[in-house]
């Protein structure tokens, strides 16, 4: 029989606090230098660790940028919000959840998004191919909203799913976010009621 490995308790505790320092000190220095004057060393310092300990634990930077922003790609409130959407019978109705959901994702994760990938926009192709992904994510998630229009009538006369999707991702895709609240300064209540009155003025049909 093979001997099981045994796996300590405070070393788990131990290396869950150094990946989290080191997250931390990342995105600490990305903020005030941006991401392209950052090094391995400079995080390693900042964290008070090894440079390879950061390798060992994260990755490189393309790595440690993608593990900070993982939690909004993959945030519960597009999955509660899609689950409403799908509920929901009234197309005003659907509009609405859908900025309210795209709102609270922005809203818990701005810190990341606002300050790393706004402020200063990395130009790696590693780093960008992850931006890529949480776009795609982004789209396919609006196309279920603009789907559920589809299947209630909704839509006006001039509209039809692709321009649906289209206005949806102008109106509710992340630029319109950072638009409004990052350069502009409005509150996110402001911002999703005007970005959900817009939507519905352009996509729904006139009563």
């Amino acid at each position: 029989m093979a001997a099981r490995k045994y796996e300590s308790p405070r070393r788990t505790d131990l290396a869950l606090a150094t990946r989290e320092a080191i997250l931390t000190s990342a995105y600490e220095l990305f903020r005030e230098r941006g991401y392209a004057e950052v090094t391995i060393g400079d995080i390693a310092k900042a964290a008070t660790v090894a440079t390879p300990t950061v390798y060992n634990s994260v990755g490189g930077k393309a790595k440690i940028l993608a593990t900070l922003l993982e939690p909004a790609i993959g945030d519960s409130h597009v999955k509660e919000a899609l689950a409403a959407v799908e509920a929901c019978d009234d197309a005003v109705g659907v509009v609405e959840l859908t900025a309210r959901g795209t709102r609270l994702t922005h809203e818990k994760h701005w810190h990341v998004i606002f300050e790393l990938f706004y402020r200063h926009p990395p130009g790696e192709p590693s780093v960008k191919a992850v931006l890529d992904r949480g776009d795609q994510d982004y789209v396919q998630a609006l196309g279920r909203v603009a789907d559920r229009l589809v299947r209630l009538h909704a839509l006006d006369e001039d509209v039809d799913r692709t321009r649906a999707l289209d206005v949806l991702w102008f109106y509710l895709g992340p630029h319109a976010w950072l638009t409004l609240v990052g350069e502009r300064g409005w509150s996110f209540d402001d911002a999703q009621r005007w970005i959900a009155r817009g939507a519905c003025r352009s996509l729904l049909k006139r009563k």
